[in-house]
């Protein structure tokens, strides 16, 4: 049987910190948990979070799901990679991802277009600095370096530069957020991993070609690549209940994080066979009927991407995920549920 992994899921804040999340982390260490993970939207910023509260740890490897690219240049990134993996001890894991072009172009005020070709560069970039062997330019149309003379406000002193820092690990893992086939192929041809944002254990044949044509592209060993699966979690005796805790998520994402013509969330259900419930929700909320689009979620939808329900039947479906092409399950939850999960998978 198949080793699985477990991580805790922080996720981003909502109106403010999350008051156990201190404690969870503890507890997600004690329990023998892989990893912990925070994230950022359009709020709380991921490497903050995760640096305070894995000061307090010793164990877990300390990733971001995800680090937004348009948040930061590549070399920022590289700067706060590097740091993190200093501090942590090598214990640093670096999760990136495109977001979409509501945050992209409308928090932070950049063009969305070329996402996958901005990625590639992005990531050439960070490994370069991580590398540290010479110092770093950039050809590409997305981030020269230097920054070109003749550009716009360009002084032409530019000059590539080196970092000072020496890094703890040349080679510190880069996992990818991916929801589109190219953007999976490319995930599997250059990065160490691949977070899909909405995992189904029973929807992942449709990804199958593009994990192997990146592989091919890139020349890389699939039994090194990690799949770090988002598997939202609640042990309850009522399963409708249960699955009421998600309904307004999975309504927000298919409905209300993106457009009607372009919502990569949307895109994920229709592949995993949900098209007609995931059309009736995104209109029900681009309608401005939350509630409605929250409750026309159906329940077999929340089951597909999470293990809601009575311990029995969890334990039951987690056989299917082990099964999966999952190597890491992220857990959310309270303590008393990273105990079961930890009791269950371990």
């Amino acid at each position: 049987m198949k080793t699985m992994k477990l991580g805790l899921q922080l996720g981003y804040w909502g109106a403010g910190p999350p008051p156990n999340a201190a404690a969870l982390v503890a507890e997600a260490e004690r329990l023998g948990y892989d990893s912990v993970w925070t994230a950022e939207s359009y709020g709380s910023d991921a490497l903050t979070p995760l640096a305070w509260w894995g000061a307090q740890t010793s164990r877990v490897r300390l990733g971001t799901s995800l680090c937004q690219l348009s948040a930061r240049t590549p070399t920022a990134t590289a700067m706060a990679a590097l740091t993190m993996d200093h501090l942590s001890g090598g214990r640093f894991v670096l999760g990136l991802g495109v977001s979409g072009p509501q945050v992209v172009e409308g928090w932070y005020g950049q063009p969305f277009a070329k996402p996958l070709a901005r990625t590639r560069e992005y990531v050439e970039i960070v490994r370069k600095v991580l590398a540290r062997q010479a110092p770093v330019t950039n050809v590409g149309p997305h981030y020269p370096l230097p920054y070109p003379p003749g550009a716009p406000g360009a002084t032409g002193l530019g000059k590539p530069l080196r970092s000072i820092v020496h890094p703890l690990r040349a080679d510190v893992p880069i996992v990818l957020g991916a929801e589109g086939p190219k953007n999976v192929a490319l995930a599997a041809e250059i990065a160490d991993g691949w977070f899909p944002i909405f995992f189904s254990p029973r929807g992942m044949a449709s990804f199958e070609a593009s994990l192997a044509e990146g592989f091919t592209r890139g020349g890389r060993d699939p039994a090194a690549f990690e799949v770090l699966a988002f598997a939202p979690t609640v042990i309850a005796d009522d399963v409708e209940a249960a699955a009421d805790a998600f309904r307004p998520f999975l309504a927000l994402y298919i409905g209300g994080m993106g457009a009607r013509d372009m919502n990569f969330h949307f895109d994920v259900f229709a592949r995993m066979g949900h098209e007609g419930p995931a059309r009736k929700v995104q209109a029900l909320y681009l309608d401005g009927h939350k509630t409605e689009a929250a409750a026309a979620v159906p329940t077999a939808m929340v089951e597909d991407i999470s293990l809601i329900g009575p311990r029995e039947k969890v334990r039951d479906e987690l056989e299917a995920w082990r099964e999966s092409i999952a190597t890491t399950l992220l857990v959310s939850g309270d303590a008393a549920t990273l105990r079961v999960m930890a009791d269950l998978v371990g």
